[in-house]
């Protein structure tokens, strides 16, 4: 089966700014309210709403109205991807550490 990088690579952009990895964090505790993320940053709306953007279309994030309310988790299929993809490659560096050692 191929590998996806670009699908990877999204992932990984999505997580390349430190605002989206304090949200990520955030969102491992369970689901949070816009409102609740915003809380934690001196950002406007506007901009918390850019970096869910990012977060949702990357697949990392899901989102779901609930009212008014805007209402954010993880998608822990996707973040058990990411998990996969990295434990495959601590595979090959450990398989590779063992021929080295020869």
């Amino acid at each position: 089966m191929a590998t996806n990088y670009a699908k990877y690579a999204q992932l990984m952009k999505a997580l390349g700014e430190e605002t989206r990895v304090k949200i990520f964090t955030m969102l491992s505790a369970g689901e949070l309210c816009a409102c609740e993320i915003l809380e934690e940053f001196q950002i406007t709306q506007p901009t918390l709403s850019y970096h869910m953007k990012i977060l949702s279309e990357s697949g990392l994030v899901n989102s779901r109205r609930d009212g008014v309310w805007m209402k954010y988790s993880l998608n822990r299929d996707a973040l058990e991807r990411l998990k996969q993809y990295f434990d495959g490659i601590e595979a090959t560096v450990e398989k590779s550490q063992v021929f080295v050692g020869r």
